[in-house]
C-alpha cells in the first residue's frame, strides 16, 4: 500500500487507548494495514481514475483516494476473517491475527474495520460508490461461501467449472471489476460495460497464478506459507485437474489427508502430495489457462479504454494489469 493511502487508512482508526484493553484493540485494528501488502486493488482503482481523466489535487482525486482507502480497509477486514475461516498460520510473513490474539478478538477487530471501511466510502461521497461496495461484498461473500462449503463438506466431486465459478465470485469482482468501476465513478464517468467480462477473465488469471505461487512461490515475496492451500484443503484448478488422472494410490492418499482437519494432517504425506502436484502437468495446465484468460481480459480492457481521456494513463493501467495477471510473486 502506498504511504499516503496507509496514512489515510490509519487516520480513520483510533490510536491511543485510555486503558490497556482499548490499546490492544486499537493496535489490532492497525496491525494488518501496517503489515503492508501490495495495494494491488487500490492502485488499480487510482489507475482507472487517472485513465478516466482525474488529475492530482482535485476534488475528484481526493474522492478516488478515499475510495482506495476504503478498498484497502475492505481487503484487511476480509483477510482477518478469511484467515480464521481457513485456519491459516501466516499473513504477510507474520502470524495471522487470530494466532496472536485468538479468534474472538480477531473477529471483533475485523468487524470494526468493516465499519471503518464505510466511513471511508462516506468520506469519498461518490455517487454510486456505496452500491459498488455492496455489490463487491455480495459477490465476495457468495464466492467465499462456495469455497467454505466445499471444505466443510469434504467435497472433491467437483470439476474445473465449479472452481472457475467460485473464483469469479470470490476474487475477480473485488480484485479487478469493482476497482475499475470505482475509478470511473470517481471521475464522474459511467463505467464501461466491458469492465465486467474483462475483470472476470483477469481476476481468474490472477487467482490461478496465486494458486501456482502457493505451491512454488518464494515465501518471502508471496507473504503466505507455501503449500498452505493443501493444508487448508483448498480446491484449485491444479488439484482438480490432477485428481482426474492421478495414480490410484496417490489419489487415495490425497483424499485421506483431505478428510482430516489441518492439525491432524501428516506433514510427510502433505509434502509428498506437494511434490506430486509439482511433478505433474497440472501446474502447466493451470498456467496455460491463466495465460489465455489474461490475454482475453486484456483485449477486452483495451477496447474499453480505446477512447480514454488519458491515453498514457490507460496504457500504464493495461501494463499493470498484464503484470498482475502474469505475476511471479
Amino acid at each position: 500500500m502506498r504511504p499516503d493511502l496507509l496514512s489515510r487508512v490509519l487516520s480513520l482508526l483510533p490510536e491511543r487507548g485510555a486503558r490497556p484493553e482499548y490499546q490492544q484493540y486499537y493496535d489490532m485494528l492497525r496491525d494488518y494495514p501496517r503489515r503492508g501488502g501490495k495495494g494491488i486493488r487500490s492502485e488499480l482503482l487510482l489507475a482507472s481514475a487517472r485513465a478516466h481523466g482525474v488529475v492530482g489535487d482535485t476534488p475528484q482525486w481526493e474522492a478516488a483516494l478515499w475510495l482506495a482507502a476504503a478498498l484497502e480497509l475492505f481487503q484487511n477486514w476480509v483477510l482477518i476473517h478469511d484467515d480464521i475461516e481457513d485456519d491459516s498460520e501466516e499473513r504477510r510473513g507474520k502470524p495471522a491475527l487470530h494466532r496472536l490474539h485468538g479468534s474472538p478478538l480477531a473477529i471483533n477487530a475485523g468487524d470494526a474495520l468493516h465499519a471503518y471501511m464505510w466511513a471511508a466510502v462516506h468520506r469519498a461521497n461518490v455517487p454510486g460508490g456505496m452500491d459498488e461496495f455492496l455489490n463487491m461484498i455480495h459477490h465476495t461473500a457468495q464466492g467465499q461461501h462456495l469455497d467454505l462449503c466445499w471444505v466443510e463438506g469434504r467435497r472433491w466431486d467437483l470439476v474445473e467449472d465449479d472452481y472457475l465459478e467460485m473464483v469469479r465470485q470470490k476474487t475477480a469482482y473485488y480484485t479487478v471489476v469493482i476497482p475499475l468501476r470505482l475509478g470511473a465513478l470517481a471521475a464522474g464517468v459511467k463505467p464501461s460495460e466491458q469492465f465486467g467480462p474483462a475483470g472476470l477473465a483477469l481476476g481468474t488469471a490472477f487467482q490461478i497464478r496465486d494458486d501456482v505461487l502457493n505451491l512454488e512461490g518464494d515465501a518471502v515475496k508471496y507473504g503466505k506459507e507455501i503449500g498452505g492451500d493443501l493444508l487448508e484443503g483448498k480446491r484449485t484448478m491444479i488439484v482438480l485437474h490432477w485428481l482426474r488422472t492421478a495414480p490410484g494410490a496417490q489419489r487415495q492418499a490425497f483424499l485421506k489427508q483431505m478428510g482430516l482437519n489441518r492439525p491432524d494432517k501428516d506433514p510427510q504425506t502433505i509434502a509428498d502430495i506437494h511434490r506430486w502436484l509439482l511433478d505433474s502437468g497440472s501446474v502447466t495446465y493451470a498456467q496455460d489457462y491463466a495465460h489465455a484468460q489474461a490475454e482475453e481480459g486484456l483485449a477486452l480492457l483495451s477496447q474499453a479504454f480505446e477512447k480514454a481521456s488519458d491515453q498514457a494513463a490507460a496504457g500504464e493501467l493495461l501494463g499493470a494489469m498484464r503484470e498482475l495477471a502474469t505475476r511471479e510473486s
